[in-house]
């Protein structure tokens, strides 16, 4: 008699061996190439909140009035593709309630269009496809995937420069919970505008060169931990002007002690997070462990029923 294996046990001795080397492949190959910006992105996000603005018609600062920040980040695939960078497009413009929608940036109290270039697995900037303008830090529209507890440099437009926002525990938005991350920018001058001289307390002089100065009362940022998404941020802008030299502020342009992103922006948001983080979890935990598993069981029992085999077959003598 000759002892032969069963088309069962090959079949599951093969099913198990090529999970086993699927599980590494999807750990070590698939998920890094799976943790990439994409190229093709058309997102809003709204901010909302109330503060003081200088309204240029009436000349004068009104306050306390409801506020909106819109801000649009389409890409550009053909650059993107082109580059092999990420390549966004990123439209921001900040209204009152005269000048929504925001559809007609002209009429914005501030309207800017700048171009975000990353290296689409770091999130790191990259300076090329007409950047403007050139930026620096590790954060900006999102953060690195695979979120660290730790500090991290966050691009403030306004500024022209990195902040730094520190680790501050976790915060759920919209029942999902993120890492949160706070920081603020002291009264610091970001440029000059020639204005009246009359509106910085020269009203001798026709025309003045005065300062432009920013401040954020705070900033709070909580991000998906997986996919590096904010699913909700609250900042505190401050833009006033000051005659040369001065020490004090001499006209608010911009000031609100908090706008955040509205419930339909946290929503959409956490949403997208989500989906993504499932999506990354599926490719870089469960799949490998399961499949893994499941491919050793399956290896060793099919390794069993060979070497013992299930069917004979009569040799002739």
């Amino acid at each position: 008699m000759r002892r032969t294996a069963s088309p069962l046990s090959l079949v599951l001795l093969g099913t198990g061996v090529f999970l086993l080397v699927l599980a590494p492949l999807l750990t070590w190959y698939v998920s890094p190439r799976a943790k990439s910006n994409p190229i093709d992105i058309d997102t809003t996000t709204v901010f909302e909140g109330t503060g003081s603005y200088f309204d240029t018609k009436d000349i004068k600062t009104v306050t306390d009035a409801p506020l909106t920040i819109t801000r649009q980040v389409r890409g550009d695939v053909a650059d993107s593709l082109k580059s092999g960078r990420a390549v966004w497009d990123v439209s921001t413009s900040v209204d009152h309630e005269g000048t929504l929608p925001a559809a007609d940036t002209t009429d914005s109290l501030q309207w800017t269009l700048e171009r975000w270039v990353t290296d689409r697995r770091t999130n790191e900037p990259v300076h090329c496809c007409k950047e403007k303008p050139v930026f620096d830090g590790e954060a900006y529209l999102k953060f690195p995937f695979d979120v660290q507890e730790r500090s991290y440099r966050w691009w403030d437009g306004t500024l022209g420069s990195t902040v730094v926002v520190k680790f501050d525990g976790t915060k759920k938005i919209q029942g999902y919970e993120g890492y949160l991350f706070t920081g603020s920018v002291p009264p610091t001058r970001t440029g000059t505008r020639m204005v009246p001289g009359r509106m910085v307390g020269l009203p001798e002089r026709g025309q003045v060169l005065a300062e432009e100065w920013y401040a954020n009362h705070g900033i709070e940022l909580v991000v998906d931990k997986r996919t590096g998404r904010i699913v909700n941020a609250a900042i505190g802008p401050r833009k006033t002007v000051r005659a040369p030299g001065s020490k004090k502020d001499s006209m608010v342009l911009l000031d609100s002690e908090r706008m955040e992103f509205t419930e339909a922006t946290q929503r959409a948001q956490v949403r997208q997070a989500s989906a993504d983080s499932d999506k990354l979890r599926l490719v870089g935990e469960t799949l490998p462990m399961g499949g893994g598993a499941a491919g050793l069981v399956l290896a060793a029992t099919g390794l069993v029923f060979v070497v013992r085999g299930r069917r004979s077959e009569r040799t002739a003598p």
